[in-house]
């Protein structure tokens, strides 16, 4: 079953925040992880959640979690994390 990631994004540093933008995409080729959407949300009800939501797909949560605590990506994980700040969860789904 595959599975979503959800990061809500709040960005203090842009310039270093490109630094991880810039280095992430490869980390999720090994697990198989794609980007389905990235950018600014538009409240349709309600507030947004925050300034910039990245939406992954993974084939499993099995792939999901292994990218999430694999080395190259908790190495660019500490640039983001100060160059913003995050809310970051899992869905399984179809």
């Amino acid at each position: 079953m595959k599975a979503y990631v959800v990061n809500e994004i709040t960005i203090s540093n842009p310039a270093l925040y490109k630094t991880y933008v810039d280095q992430m995409p490869q980390t999720l080729l090994p697990f198989g992880g794609v980007f389905l959407a990235r950018g600014t949300p538009e409240a349709i009800a309600g507030e947004i959640p925050s300034p910039r939501v990245v939406l992954l797909e993974f084939p499993s949560l099995e792939n999901a979690k292994a990218w999430r605590d694999s080395e190259a990506y908790t190495e660019i994980l500490k640039i983001r994390n100060q160059a913003s700040t995050s809310r970051v969860y899992v869905i399984e789904g179809q």
